[in-house]
């Protein structure tokens, strides 16, 4: 009975529609509540581990880690450990796309977000780690860093600070 009462429910052809948003949209978009961090691509630092624009995500769930997750590559730096964090901006103008495309694209500027962490490993030298980071994801990531260091997260500048906390 209640397989049948399904099957009645989900061949409606507007139900079928239904369900097939509703499933897409699932699929497609991660609810907030999962997100433990930010994507980052991970741009250098003093870790030879890590290769150089390693693709990956910062996770902040953990209390005891800041762990870095990518293919292949995994780092936990305990939170007492990190002794600088720091958020900024590097602006780039879109010059290859002005002269091949149009010189309107000169006027356009691609602005591009860095997380820096700062370090001491297990021999007590001073380390570092620099993060490619998308600034609509990092808001969360910053807080959670600040809370779970006691550090202060630095900016570079004013832009970075509205970016970074608005």
């Amino acid at each position: 009975m209640f397989c049948t009462l399904v099957l009645r429910i989900f061949s409606e052809p507007n139900m079928r529609l239904l369900t097939l948003t509703l499933t897409f949209a699932l699929l497609t978009f991660p609810s907030a509540g999962s997100q433990s961090g930010s994507r980052a691509l991970y741009v250098g630092g003093t870790r030879p581990d890590i290769p150089a624009n390693k693709q990956g995500d910062i996770e902040v769930t953990d209390q005891t880690y800041f762990v870095f997750n990518a293919k292949y590559t995994q780092v936990k730096i305990p939170y007492e450990r990190i002794n600088l964090l720091e958020y900024g901006q590097k602006v780039n103008r879109r010059y290859f796309e002005a002269v091949a495309i149009s010189p309107l694209f000169l006027m356009a500027k691609k602005r591009e977000h860095f997380l820096t962490l700062g370090f001491q490993d297990d021999a007590g030298l001073q380390q570092a780690m620099v993060f490619r980071v998308d600034k609509n994801a990092i808001r969360l990531t910053l807080v959670a860093l600040e809370a779970r260091t006691g550090q202060r997260v630095t900016f570079q500048d004013e832009e970075a600070r509205l970016a970074g906390k608005g």
